[in-house]
């Protein structure tokens, strides 16, 4: 890893991207991009322990001078007051410092980490792009969009996954009761949530290597096509997407049986068993409208491919309004918990797991009137044309 210059007498040493440990640079940033999120956890939930203490003391030094009915009033009152707030402003100040001298410590290795990302961690706005070339081998994760908290709100952590996904993604359309989402109307709404899911889908196409991902759609009444332009335009689909009843039956049929066989030849150790048409690269689907579309029997073999999918890289991206399903009950809660929730807009609902603070998630976007998604599946398209050749 590189090494940080020697750091200047009473200044703290400057950062450097890729000083974590790691065997690969790709696997020191993304030990370092959690090391920064680790420490912003603590390092708020330090400062918000010290202002509840402020808080706390000064609450409690009141309330003894309440007690007692003599006490409450006078010059020598007014003074024991102002001695009490006094001492409760000081903590604060001393504990913002703190705050703010940790803050600004992770906001210089932000700036020397960020344009060090390699794609599959960059986000939509860096140079890397400009220069992309479809990989030879699969990164370690994928950076799902940005976290932050409201103390510093200028200090995004990058949000990073493990890649093969563990769990699918849900990327919520409805409406959540948050500011940002009660400031769009239903229609953008949906519109953002699936423009964030082609954006989902285009890095994971252009970070693993050609022939190694696929992408499959399920868009039941045809109401995505505007936003699922970016794959179709580029030719990066094996198929259309999926439309109407039977175009989701035909589809969930196609990926249940693959996710069967492969299970079957894992455990029998029969690999070679394996049908010769069968695609085993890593599949993603993406449902749109849910449950439009859907009977019973497509619900639970969409709830078979988000438990058993994974595991044999079947990989599922629902763009859905919970309140939409809620006709099925409590039938489709294991579906929910089964995926990890995302938003189109920014949204405090996801929680660290160090400490439990809620961090406020923003979808990884690109730029208005941006070319990088076409270029990059058009490097992809050109990739997968020249493999399957």
């Amino acid at each position: 890893a590189p090494a940080a210059p020697p750091a200047e007498p009473g200044r703290p040493a400057q950062p450097v991207a890729g000083d974590a440990s790691g065997w690969t640079m790709d696997e020191r940033l993304y030990n370092q991009v959690w090391g920064m999120f680790e420490d912003l956890a603590r390092s708020a939930s330090a400062y918000r322990s010290a202002i509840d203490f402020a808080d706390s003391r000064m609450e409690r030094e009141l309330d003894g001078m309440l007690s007692d009915p003599r006490a409450r009033f006078g010059p020598a009152a007014d003074s024991a007051r102002a001695t009490a707030r006094g001492k409760h402003t000081r903590l604060v100040e001393q504990a913002r410092e703190v705050f703010d001298r940790d803050a600004a410590q992770l906001v210089a290795e932000a700036q020397v980490v960020e344009p060090a990302l390699p794609p599959a961690y960059a986000g939509w706005d860096s140079p890397v792009w400009h220069a992309y070339r479809v990989p030879s081998e699969m990164p370690m994760a994928l950076r799902l969009g940005d976290l932050h908290l409201p103390e510093r709100t200028d200090l995004r952590i990058p949000m990073l996954v493990r890649l093969p996904l563990e769990r699918g993604l849900w990327i919520d359309c409805g409406r959540d009761g948050s500011a940002e989402s009660a400031s769009v109307d239903s229609d953008e709404l949906r519109r953002l949530a699936m423009d964030t899911a082609v954006a989902h889908a285009a890095r994971l196409l252009a970070v693993y290597p050609a022939g190694e991902f696929t992408v499959q759609v399920i868009d039941p009444a045809g109401s995505a096509a505007s936003s699922l332009a970016p794959l179709t335009g580029s030719g990066v689909l094996d198929r259309p997407a999926a439309f109407g009843a039977q175009g989701v039956t035909e589809t969930l049929e196609r990926l249940t049986r693959r996710v069967d066989l492969v299970q079957m030849a894992i455990r029998s150790g029969a690999a070679d068993a394996l049908p010769p048409d069968l695609d085993l690269a890593q599949q993603l689907l993406i449902v749109n409208d849910f449950p439009h579309g859907f009977d019973d029997r497509a619900v639970t073999q969409l709830r078979y491919l988000a438990d058993e999918g994974p595991s044999v890289g079947v990989h599922l991206m629902m763009v859905a309004d919970r309140e939409e399903a809620r006709a099925y009950g409590p039938v489709l809660d294991p579906l929910w918990r089964a995926l990890l929730r995302i938003t189109p807009v920014p949204d405090d609902h996801l929680a660290d797991p160090w400490v439990g603070h809620a961090w406020t998630y923003e979808p990884s976007k690109v730029p208005p009137g941006s070319r990088v998604l076409h270029q990059v599946l058009s490097e992809v398209a050109r990739a997968r044309q020249a493999f399957g050749g």
